[in-house]
This record gives C-alpha cells, structure tokens and sequence, in this order.
C-alpha cells in the first residue's frame, strides 16, 4: 500500500473522529482546567462565599460587589510563592486581579466547603 494510500485512510479517520468528537461535545460545559491556578480559581469559585468584616465594609461603600469577585476568580493570578498552602486544614490564598481597571489583592482562606475573603488591598 502506497504512503499516499495511508495517508489518505489516516485523514479520513482522524477527520470522522473529530466530526463524532464536536457532535459529543457540543452543548456541554466542558472546561480545560489542568493548571494549579485554573484549579484552584474553580475551586474557590465552586465553593460558598463567606467575606470578612473588611470585605463587607466595601460592599457597603459600593467599591467593589460579588460580580468583581467573581471576575477575579475567573481572570485572577494566584501568587503561590505568598499562599500558604501547606496547611492540613484550610490553604490560604493570595490572588491578583483587577477590579474596574483597578489592580488589587484578595486574600482567600480554602476551606473543605467555605471560602472565606479576609481581605482586598487596592494596589497603586
């Protein structure tokens, strides 16, 4: 069998599979979160939020609001090298993100079903 043959056979597989993939998969929440950041982004976002005295005091004051928290969590940095995550029970987290144009920091307790904000820094 000649390697133009092959080669043939090869792309016509390979393409029937992708049309059966995309026919699977359409319609379906499906994400790609294989990185240590994405992970742990969805799995604070998952959880049930709980906001410190601090965070709840520019709720009141209207600078920021659960929608810029969620932004944060979906386009945020966790700065690993300054999260504590060697603890047995609840990991803190550092996360970077912007908040209307603004950078800041927002510090995150993990815990087993809770997320915890302690704290959001505007940075200069």
């Amino acid at each position: 069998m000649s390697f133009l043959r092959r080669l043939g056979f090869y792309l016509g597989g390979f393409s029937i599979g992708l049309i059966l993939l995309a026919f699977f998969l359409s319609g379906k929440e499906t994400s790609c979160s294989y990185g240590p950041n994405a992970r742990v982004l969805k799995n604070i976002g998952l959880k049930e939020h709980h906001y410190a005295k601090e965070v709840s005091a520019l709720f009141e004051t209207n600078k920021i609001d659960t929608i810029d928290i969620s932004t944060i969590l979906k386009n945020g940095d966790v700065d690993f090298s300054r999260s504590d995550t060697q603890l047995d029970s609840c990991k803190v987290y550092l996360i970077e993100g912007h908040i209307k144009e603004a950078p800041v920091e927002v510090k995150v307790t993990n815990c087993d079903s809770i997320a915890t904000f302690h704290s959001i820094s505007f940075l200069k």
